[in-house]
């Protein structure tokens, strides 16, 4: 976009900080949008990001200064389209290089509708973010009145309580076959899943049949799966109602994977609570580790709540970023059962991975498709593929 045709725009948050940019994207007839105002950490992968329907409801803001420069192509997209709210940048580049490109981030966010900003002090506006929590805010162009725009941000929908999965969710279900070594038989829920997650199931030896949310028990256990996977999503888990009645009464009867919101959603069904972060874990650098074998993984996350440890009867420690972690004690029960802590998040403490110790059952919060490390946790597909067979 040249520089002469910028036109001004500001990000408002709902507790009154204003921010100041340009618009790009799309600022024509639109030209204002709101959502939740999170940051992602990632350097590269915003084409990923911007198309991965669990930040349906939210502005994302990317804390590397430059974005843009190798464009986007049709083979990167985690959906069918970016379900972003908008986008906040440093610097949105007005050239991309890239032998994969096929178009600007500028082309593309105008053509799917996504207004964008950028010239933010997206360091001061993250520094803002981490001290005070994510926030509802609004990105508008060429505003006559910022207190004007600071009240729409307050009166934008809350993420407490807001059920996202049924605007990303699949309409009907379809198929993805491996004619070459698809073993067994896996139905995964679509609560927002994101398109390398089947290619991995598939890699993994796996036919996969995707549903939408809102599938019944008894229509999945009708179709004989071998194994059930729960996608990650947008939104409160804990609003899902639907969901979590359905995965109770498949407790038991099948193997279960689940990832992200599939993994709040398990344990929400086994019992449990969740409770909404800060600021969330988003991008992929998040070190994470498994107390099963006392690795360390990095990995990529994108989420805004957690699963309380204490509401499945999890023994609770002293422990502290920076204490020796303890390699007991992490295990309570549950309506399924006995449960136990498997991966912590060694930032903040919190619980990164579940599992059932009588039905066959785990659960991850963040994405081992996503390829940081670059391939730390990719074993869990592989895990899944074991319960399978032993299930």
């Amino acid at each position: 976009m040249s520089i002469l045709k910028r036109k001004k725009a500001i990000l408002a948050l709902e507790d009154g900080k204003v921010f100041y940019g340009y618009g790009f994207g799309a600022t024509g007839e639109i030209g204002e949008t709101t959502g939740e105002v999170v940051f992602n950490t990632s350097m590269t992968g915003y084409q990923e990001i911007l198309t991965d329907p669990s930040y349906a409801g939210q502005i994302v803001t990317m804390t590397y200064p430059l974005i843009g420069n190798y464009g986007v192509n049709k083979d990167d997209n985690e959906s069918r389209k970016p379900f972003v709210e908008g986008f906040v940048v440093r610097e949105s580049s007005s050239v991309y290089s890239n032998w994969r490109a096929q178009g600007s981030l500028q082309e593309f966010l105008a053509e799917n509708g996504i207004v964008g900003i950028e010239g933010v002090d997206t360091r001061a506006l993250t520094r803002h973010i981490r001290s005070i929590g994510a926030m509802r805010g609004i990105i508008s162009v060429e505003a006559d009145s910022e207190a004007a725009v600071v009240e729409k941000a307050k009166n934008a929908p809350s993420m407490v309580g807001r059920d996202l999965v049924k605007d990303v969710t699949v309409g009907k279900p379809y198929s993805w076959i491996n004619n070459e070594k698809g073993t067994y038989k896996v139905v995964a829920y679509d609560f927002g899943i994101k398109a390398n997650i089947i290619r991995c199931l598939s890699n993994a030896g796996c036919n996969i049949s995707v549903v939408p949310a809102t599938t019944s028990a008894d229509e999945v256990l009708k179709m004989n799966p071998d194994g059930i996977f729960l996608s990650n999503g947008p939104g409160d888990p804990a609003a899902v109602t639907y969901a979590i009645k359905t995965i109770e009464s498949l407790l038991g009867k099948k193997p279960i994977f689940g990832i992200c919101l599939g993994h709040q959603l398990l344990s929400l069904a086994m019992g449990g609570e969740t409770y909404k972060l800060k600021f969330g874990h988003r991008g992929g650098n998040q070190p994470v580790k498994n107390l099963l074998n006392g690795r360390v993984e990095i990995t990529s996350q994108n989420h805004g709540f957690a699963v309380d440890p204490k509401s499945l009867n999890i023994k609770e420690h002293a422990w502290q970023v920076g204490q020796t972690i303890p390699q007991v004690g992490w295990s309570g029960t549950s309506k399924a059962g006995k449960v136990e802590v498997t991966h912590i998040n060694l930032n903040d403490g919190t619980v990164e991975g579940l599992r059932c110790l009588e039905i066959p059952a785990f659960s991850v919060q963040y994405h081992p498709e996503a390829a940081p490390g670059p391939h730390d946790a990719r074993y869990l597909f592989d895990q899944f593929i074991e319960l399978i067979r032993e299930g």
